[in-house]
């Protein structure tokens, strides 16, 4: 198999590869018994009402968590021997907010979030005018500010593929990840605890587009863990840096930086980094591919295209969120958006497809053993979830896992399945 990363410009440039080639489905059902409580509701924004989308949820003095989808929808599975707990909800341009759980109901909880009002250019804890000596301090703080021992993560992906405004393919999974220190070389392992997946072969035309690399894809924008990829110390001077207007991050001062990439004769990256004003801590990253050049893009991000076609991205956007635990930070939600337009010679409509890919912890803990890569079957960088994740299944498949809350197309998507399922 190929390496999912390419060297480009001196650098190493992460591969979302996209391979054009037919693939099939079909129905599993597995069951876990229940031993926790659901509760599941809607961040809203206190001023308009409006819904606010990847609010982190977090259950204090544990490392439960999950985020809410676009929609503002949440589910959050906590175990039934834990009633008496708080839980805080934040999320970048709101005030954070601390409810206990019996605030929480099983259907229809309303959380709302009050925008941040304060003039924050003029508290005087921002004394940092030099953009481009923030971001050093940032990366050369790496081994302080992040996890400094090997844990085991649970997560979930989500991964889905729409043609136009239509699902045509969804993978889901939970994640088990091996995450290895921050101040280790040694990359992070990963294996699928539970996974399904789905396509529907009636809105497929006759190729179907696979995203090569699963939840790595999102694992590797840990920007920190896998600085290599956009931003290494001796890539700095390769970076244009600007001081943008600081902001709040989880009711902590947060220092905003804009940055681009100098030279753009390849594809080249831009975006902001959100330091955390007191320790220098990048908390959360949101960048972007400039893919202007299609030649070059195609070249780098696709791999197999069928005779007769020109495929190129037109779109490609990332972000990466971190959490605290006990004054160190680790890497919490990636996602990864992207966009492909599918060209045929002797079609007049071109077709487009959106990828989007995002991941979330939520549970962690310490890992002392040294058997866990032995004891489990791992996945390669180059997954394709929709080749080596068979079946799909009812709700009680996920057992007491948190996911991601399927927005409202993707909801629709999985009755339909649902309903195929129990027809048969």
């Amino acid at each position: 198999m190929e390496k999912s990363a390419i060297i480009s410009k001196g650098r190493w440039t992460p591969l979302f590869l996209l391979a054009l080639m037919l693939f099939f489905s079909f129905a599993i059902v597995a069951q876990e018994q229940k031993e926790y409580v659901e509760y599941k509701g809607e961040v809203v924004n206190d001023r308009n009402g409006r819904s606010i989308s990847s609010a982190y949820l977090a259950l204090n003095n544990s490392n439960i968590s999950t985020i809410t989808n676009s929609d503002g929808e949440f589910s959050l599975k906590v175990p039934k021997d834990l009633t008496v707990a708080t839980v805080t909800i934040s999320v970048l341009g709101f005030q954070s907010k601390t409810l206990p759980l019996n605030y929480f109901k099983s259907e229809d909880t309303e959380i709302r979030l009050a925008e941040t009002v304060e003039e924050l250019a003029e508290v005087n804890l921002y004394q940092a005018t030099n953009a481009k000596l923030l971001v050093e301090e940032m990366l050369s703080k790496k081994d302080e500010n992040y996890l400094s021992d090997q844990s085991l993560m649970t997560s979930f992906y989500r991964e889905t593929i729409k043609k136009g405004w239509s699902n045509v393919s969804l993978s889901e999974a939970v994640v088990k990840i091996y995450k290895t220190p921050y101040n280790s070389p040694k990359k992070d392992l990963v294996t699928l605890y539970k996974a399904r997946k789905s396509t529907d072969y009636d809105k497929l035309d006759t190729i179907a587009l696979k995203l090569r690399g699963g939840p790595f894809n999102t694992l590797y924008l840990d920007m920190m863990k896998y600085s290599e990829y956009v931003l290494r110390p001796q890539m700095v001077d390769s970076y244009n840096f600007k001081m943008d207007e600081p902001t709040k991050i989880n009711d902590r001062y947060t220092y905003v930086v804009d940055f681009a990439e100098l030279d753009r004769s390849d594809p080249w990256y831009y975006g902001k980094l959100f330091i955390d004003a007191e320790t220098s801590t990048l908390v959360k990253a949101i960048y972007s591919l400039n893919v202007d050049d299609r030649d070059a893009a195609a070249a780098m991000f696709v791999k197999k295209k069928p005779g007769g076609s020109k495929v190129y991205p037109i779109e490609l956007n990332y972000e990466v969120d971190y959490a605290q635990n006990n004054g160190k930070w680790h890497y919490a939600y990636g996602r990864a958006q992207m966009e492909y337009v599918v060209n045929w010679k002797k079609k007049i409509f071109n077709s487009r497809y959106k990828i989007n890919s995002e991941m979330v912890v939520t549970n962690w803990e310490k890992y002392s053993g040294d058997d866990w890569k032995k004891r489990n079957d791992l996945i390669h960088p180059n997954i394709v979830m929709v080749d080596d994740v068979s079946g799909f299944s009812d709700t009680e498949f996920w057992g007491s896992n948190n996911i991601i809350e399927p927005e409202k197309s993707i909801q629709n998507a999985i009755d339909k399945i649902k309903r195929k399922i129990d027809r048969q």
